[in-house]
């Protein structure tokens, strides 16, 4: 576990928490499994509005949950952010994706 993994994080706002959050999300491979699986997310979104297959739903907890567990688990070796501020970490996601999209923050 990291040493970030015992402080709590910063919760008064999500500016105070994102740079918490990105410090958890240090190795690169762990941003490329959260952002694959957040693009996931998106696309079962798009494809369960578009098609009226709405049970498809089901599958973004998965996609999403999954593949960050397992980088954080496996890869980073810390706790997810969700299990400390589960609406900030969920922002946290988007956020990052975003900033991979826009080459913010490295791929």
């Amino acid at each position: 576990m990291s040493k970030a993994d015992s402080a709590s994080p910063p919760t008064e706002s999500f500016r105070a928490f994102y740079p918490y959050y990105l410090g958890e999300h240090a190795n690169r491979t762990c941003r490329r499994l959260h952002f694959v699986g957040t693009g996931l997310v998106i696309l079962t979104a798009i494809y369960a509005g578009v098609t009226g297959r709405y049970a498809a739903l089901w599958f973004m907890p998965l996609f999403g949950y999954g593949f960050a567990w397992v980088a954080h688990f496996f890869i980073e070796k810390n706790r997810p952010a969700t299990f400390k501020a589960p609406f900030y970490s969920l922002a946290g996601d988007f956020v990052m994706f975003r900033d991979m999209l826009t080459g913010r923050i490295p791929f």
